[in-house]
């Protein structure tokens, strides 16, 4: 018995060590999604550059680390997850540095381009070792905290960057980075266990075509809302990434050991989570891309007072998430995501019918507090019907490939809402924004609510747990999912019960 205690003691502090390592490291990625956003007139005034340059060191990061998530998730199945998170955060940790170091615009956009790079190796990677850390029953629990860090590190982009702008010094929203990752780095080193994928061969063709796709789709939703969706530019390259993943997909469809196996998709579990992420990333990035300007544009906040009154909104996956992980370990993740993303879509809606030019705090309050919790009650089970519909093996391409689509949905947030406030509105003054913001978030809480029922799409827990106690054959399979079927087992008792059948 002391043996069994002592080996429960050891995995209970391998698990928590391996939260801290990958919440922290999953924090700093996210962060660096928006929290520039804020700084570039400050940038721009000690470095100098044209609009377009600014936009740049915003885009240069999401582009880097849209196009490589996958490939980053692949080199680390075949060469050691520990490995290349490693790798990844060094990457991520020195770019940082260099960005804050910057003479010119031009290499602070170099250094965000590499600080993608880091970001798109390292950060898959944090859910594929923290899963192989933690006992798939308080996985729900664990995937809440993490959740929770992840979703406070999007939403709180904006404050941050802003109040170190204008209480410190623009340099700072980089140096953040540099200690965290320097602390980071020898305990991954220490306290994280290596792992495998398939061990296949890297998938270069599927590669290439998965990474020119993603590029091309990418760049041209950053580019469209500045330079014209008719810029022959900005057409080429919608079309040719569109053509290059409709390749990838044909490719994969028929390759012996492609990178993304197309049979995945056959699972409803794995189809309807990934449906459900890109939808809700394309409205919540580009509602919090517009609301943080209403707030300091329309209403007259500071970056820090627009920061610190979003914090019902931005603060309570905090609050909420480790809660909504316990529950999806009850109760199962279907239900708990799609009552998150219909309260989110709730939330937005609730914003656009109160918004006007001169809206109170306490107008937009109820607004935020809903949203909150929607975006809580989200982000913890998502992770854990991610890497509960596929084979452990096949985690770290699964963990890639639903957040190059999440990346994907940001970037297509933002294009489309700003094209809709654009259309509708614009900067010209205060009810001209308001005129622009709220048909924008009527549309990014339309797109939120058609999230909530591609959720509804994913195999119901009791489902899931009839087919873990099924038969001999389904019984061989591995827990999580069930191939060739399109059933899937996504239940701490379903994979025991596969456990015990064997």
């Amino acid at each position: 018995m002391p043996d069994q205690h002592a080996s429960d003691g050891a995995g209970r502090a391998r698990a928590a060590w391996a939260l801290v390592i990958t919440s922290v490291a999953g924090f700093m990625a996210a962060l660096d999604n928006l929290v520039v956003t804020t700084a570039l007139p400050s940038i721009r005034k000690d470095l100098g550059g044209a609009l377009d340059d600014l936009e740049w060191t915003v885009s240069a990061y999401t582009l880097t680390f849209a196009v490589l998530l996958m490939f980053g998730a692949a080199l680390g199945d075949r060469f050691g997850r520990r490995r290349l998170f490693i790798a990844g955060l060094t990457v991520f940790t020195g770019a940082s540095a260099a960005a804050a170091m910057a003479p010119g615009i031009d290499s602070l956009i170099v250094a965000r381009a590499v600080q993608g790079v880091g970001a798109a190796v390292m950060m898959p990677l944090t859910l594929t070792l923290l899963t192989a850390a933690v006992p798939a029953a308080k996985r729900g629990t664990v995937y809440g905290i993490w959740g929770a860090v992840n979703g406070l590190a999007v939403a709180s982009g904006p404050l941050i960057g802003g109040s170190l702008t204008e209480h410190v010094s623009w340099h700072w929203i980089f140096w953040l980075n540099v200690p965290l990752g320097v602390i980071t780095l020898p305990l991954a080193r220490l306290r994280l266990a290596e792992s495998y994928g398939t061990g296949a061969r890297l998938d270069v063709p599927g590669t290439l075509l998965a990474s020119g796709g993603l590029f091309g789709i990418v760049y041209g939703l950053v580019r469209g809302p500045a330079d014209g969706w008719t810029d022959t530019l900005v057409l080429t390259a919608l079309f040719a990434g569109a053509a290059l993943l409709i390749g990838f997909v044909l490719y994969s469809s028929r390759a012996a050991a492609p990178m993304l196996p197309m049979r995945l998709f056959r699972s409803r579990s794995f189809s309807g989570i990934n449906a459900a992420s890109l939808l809700m990333f394309v409205g919540m990035f580009g509602s919090i891309f517009l609301l943080s300007q209403y707030m300091q544009g329309v209403l007259g906040y500071s970056p820090t007072e627009a920061g610190l009154r979003m914090l019902p909104w931005t603060g309570m996956p905090m609050l909420v998430a480790p809660m909504a992980g316990i529950l999806s370990d009850r109760i199962g993740g279907r239900p708990v995501v799609a009552a998150g993303l219909a309260l989110q879509a709730a939330g937005l809606g609730y914003m656009a019918a109160v918004a006007t030019a001169d809206a109170s705090y306490a107008v937009q309050l109820p607004a935020l507090i809903i949203s909150g919790v929607g975006m809580a009650l989200y982000f913890a089970p998502a992770a854990n019907l991610v890497m509960s519909s596929v084979r452990p093996q096949e985690q770290g391409i699964a963990s890639g490939a639903n957040n190059a689509l999440r990346e994907v949905g940001g970037a297509l947030g933002i294009a489309v809402m700003s094209s809709i406030f654009s259309a509708q509105g614009g900067y010209e003054s205060a009810q001209s924004f308001v005129d622009g913001l709220r048909p924008a978030l009527v549309t990014g809480s339309a797109v939120v609510a058609l999230a909530a029922v591609a959720a509804l799409v994913i195999p119901a827990r009791r489902s899931a747990a009839r087919i873990g106690a099924g038969d001999g054959a389904g019984a061989q399979q591995t827990p999580g999912h069930v191939l060739g079927t399109g059933s899937e087992t996504g239940s701490p008792e379903a994979a025991s019960l596969k456990t015990s059948a064997r």
